[in-house]
C-alpha cells in the first residue's frame, strides 16, 4: 500500500544525492580526495576506491556527461554544501516594493505626503512604484499627468532613481524608482524621535505664554491653600464640624 504523501524523513527531491551504490551510471568522472581529477573509470573500480579510503564516493554533477563523482566522506560534504547555501543567502536581499497612487489634479499638500512616504520607503531601501491614474476625460489630457510625475522625480531625486521612463499603460502612468545606495543618498529630512521634540519645543515657545506675566501664571499662595488636598477631595468626614465646643462655668 503506497502513502498518501511522502515520509518526514525522506530527502527532498531537489537536493536529493546519489552516493555510493545508489549511482545508476556505468562510467563516472572521479575527483579524489585531494581534488585530483582521476579522469573516467568504471564504477566498480570508483567504488573500491572510495572504500579502500574509507570515504563514500558522492555523485556531484548528475546531469553531466559522465556523471561527476567526488570521493569524500558524505557527512563532511553535506556539512560544506550547508555551510556554502549559509553563506550565498546572507548575501540575498529581499526586495520589497511600495506603491503610491497620484492623480493628475491632485493638490500640493496631497502631493507633499505622497513625497514625503515615498523618502520614507526609499530610506529603508524599498523601491516604489509610482502609478499616476486617469478617469472619465482626463485621459485627453495626458500631459498634465506626466507633468506631476515629473515634478515627483525631481523631487525625489536625492533619495532615488527611476528605472525607466514613465509609461503610459492603459489608463496610468507607471514609474519605479530604487532606493540610491547610502554612500550617495541624502540624509533623510525627518529623522525619527525629532518630530516629538519639535512639537515640546513649538509649545514652549507659544507667543500666548511669552505675553502673559507671571503673576498671571504662578497662582497665589492662599488660593493654592484654600483648594482641598486631591487625595481627600472624596472624603466623608469634609463636611463634619471638627471644632471642639467650649461649655460655659455654670454649665457644669
Amino acid at each position: 500500500m503506497s502513502r498518501p504523501f511522502p515520509s518526514r524523513n525522506s530527502s527532498f527531491s531537489g537536493s536529493f544525492t546519489r552516493i555510493n551504490g545508489k549511482i545508476r551510471a556505468r562510467e563516472v568522472r572521479v575527483i579524489a580526495l585531494d581534488g585530483k581529477q582521476l579522469g573516467v573509470l568504471p564504477l566498480n573500480d570508483a567504488l573500491h576506491l572510495a572504500r579502500a579510503n574509507g570515504v563514500d564516493l558522492v555523485e556531484i554533477a548528475p546531469n553531466a556527461t559522465p556523471p561527476v563523482c567526488r570521493v569524500v566522506d558524505y557527512g563532511k560534504y553535506r556539512y560544506e554544501q550547508a555551510k556554502k547555501d549559509k553563506e550565498s543567502k546572507k548575501h540575498q536581499h529581499a526586495t520589497t516594493v511600495k506603491e503610491i497612487q497620484l492623480s493628475p489634479r491632485i493638490d500640493p499638500h496631497d502631493l507633499g505626503v505622497k513625497f514625503n512616504r515615498a523618502v520614507d520607503f526609499l530610506c529603508e531601501d524599498m523601491k516604489v512604484k509610482v502609478v499616476l491614474k486617469f478617469r472619465g476625460r482626463e485621459m485627453a489630457h495626458t500631459e498634465f499627468g506626466f507633468q506631476v510625475i515629473t515634478k515627483f522625480l525631481t523631487d525625489v531625486a536625492p533619495f532615488g532613481h527611476p528605472d525607466f521612463q514613465p509609461k503610459l499603460i492603459g489608463r496610468s502612468i507607471n514609474v519605479m524608482i530604487s532606493p540610491l545606495p547610502r554612500n550617495k543618498r541624502a540624509k533623510h529630512p525627518r529623522p525619527s524621535g525629532d518630530g516629538q521634540a519639535s512639537v515640546a519645543a513649538g509649545a514652549g515657545n507659544h507667543p500666548s505664554n511669552s505675553n502673559a506675566s507671571p503673576s498671571a501664571a504662578k497662582p497665589s499662595n492662599t488660593a493654592v491653600n484654600n483648594q482641598p488636598s486631591a487625595a481627600f477631595a472624596n472624603s466623608p468626614f469634609a463636611k463634619l464640624d471638627v471644632h471642639v465646643r467650649q461649655d460655659a462655668p455654670g454649665d457644669s
